[in-house]
């Protein structure tokens, strides 16, 4: 991961969210001093996509996966699993380069992921752009 490495904690709230459904998401966060990729946030499976992007900081990036479920025309239950980058605006340079390069190696940690989202402001990543993806 370019020098960066996942904690096992990160990997094992991952599984669990994937396959016990404990969690609605987890947001992670790179140490720079560390270069540990550490858990900053999990939703618990009563949280909502509005309880995630609201724990988004403002000014720092962000890695995050959301487990969206939903219904499709046939009246199935459906989950997909949501990777997300965080980027925004007020972020420093330094922090949106590491958080870029370290982003594929993240992804191949994180098996199982359906779509992906980079965003730097919410409007990026609204609700409509998560349902939209589904159809």
């Amino acid at each position: 991961m370019n020098g960066m490495w996942m904690t096992e904690e990160c990997k094992r709230s991952f599984m669990e969210m994937k396959w016990k459904k404990v969690h609605r998401y987890i947001v992670f966060k790179i140490e720079e001093k560390s270069k540990k990729v550490t858990i900053d946030k999990v939703g618990a499976a009563g949280e909502t996509y509005h309880d995630l992007v609201a724990s988004l900081p403002e000014d720092d990036c962000r890695y995050a996966v959301f487990d969206f479920d939903y219904v499709t025309v046939d009246n199935c239950r459906m989950s997909k699993l949501f990777f997300i980058t965080w980027s925004p605006e007020a972020s420093r340079i330094r922090e949106k380069m590491m958080y870029a390069t370290s982003k594929s190696g993240l992804r191949r940690v994180l098996e199982g992921i359906h779509y992906e989202l980079q965003a730097t402001d919410p409007t990026e990543m609204g609700f409509d752009k998560i349902q939209d993806r589904t159809k």
